[in-house]
């Protein structure tokens, strides 16, 4: 497993000290650029001391790699551990047989807005879903915004990596998993049987699936929809597929 698979980056200032007030998430390391000062890093150095955490001063350059971004880390990295956290592969592996056969998993299909991608992650992982797939190429980051986004149950959700939507289904094709996506025209969600053993695709907020996981899938369902509405945020219909899936367990 990539030590990427592992962690959460939070960058900026003010998001690491909101990391660090929770005694209850671990830190494998915290960088701050030799270039930053002020109260706030001050802050995060008191704070990580107090809790043993080393903060290792390094280049400008050396934080932005690591947040693989330039424009939000303000010269300050953290890596979180992400005990729910694994590789796709990894996770269907465990999945193979017996009890743990029948499972669902969401995958995040070129989700482009981070708060989006955060708000599915809290609501999957408060409906007791088994995994979501989000993958490093092509879906929104599980950066700040995200984070934010999910209250803080990103760092716990049981969160699949892989490196994109067409290595994520080839991957639970492989495995014996149904590829059901979430589309309009599909079967009516609530009265559609569901498979014991699926993965259910969230495509894009404009563009619905991608062509790729669109090929992939042996159907799909839709939510039913009045009034003229033409189709719902990713995060409302992920939700919604949540707790109609766990009203049925």
């Amino acid at each position: 497993m990539s030590p990427r698979d592992s962690f959460l980056t939070v960058m900026g200032r003010k998001p690491v000290i909101e990391a660090l007030h929770d005694d209850t998430l671990q830190f494998d390391k915290i960088l701050v650029s030799s270039n930053a000062h002020g109260a706030e890093i001050d802050t995060i150095n008191g704070m990580a001391a107090s809790r043993r955490i080393t903060v290792d001063r390094v280049s400008e350059q050396r934080v932005t790699a690591v947040a693989r971004s330039s424009r939000h880390h303000q010269g300050v990295v953290a890596d979180v551990v992400a005990p729910a956290m694994q590789h796709l592969g990894d996770f269907c592996e465990q999945r193979r047989r017996g009890k743990d056969w029948a499972c669902t998993v969401l995958v995040l299909d070129h989700v482009h807005n981070p708060s989006n991608v955060g708000m599915i992650l809290r609501s999957a992982t408060a409906a007791g879903v088994d995994g979501v797939v989000v993958p490093h190429r092509g879906t929104a980051d599980i950066g700040p915004v995200a984070i934010k986004a999910s209250a803080g149950v990103a760092f716990r959700a049981p969160i699949l990596r892989v490196e994109s939507t067409d290595e994520a289904v080839q991957i639970l094709a492989d495995h014996r998993f149904e590829l059901v996506g979430v589309d309009m025209g599909g079967d009516d969600l609530f009265t559609a049987d569901l498979p014991d053993r699926a993965a259910f695709i969230i495509g894009n907020e404009s563009d619905g699936l991608s062509p790729a996981a669109a090929d992939a899938t042996t159907r799909t369902v839709s939510i039913p929809l009045a009034n003229g509405v033409e189709s719902l945020n990713a995060a409302v219909a992920a939700s919604l597929l949540a707790y109609e899936r766990r009203r049925r367990l």
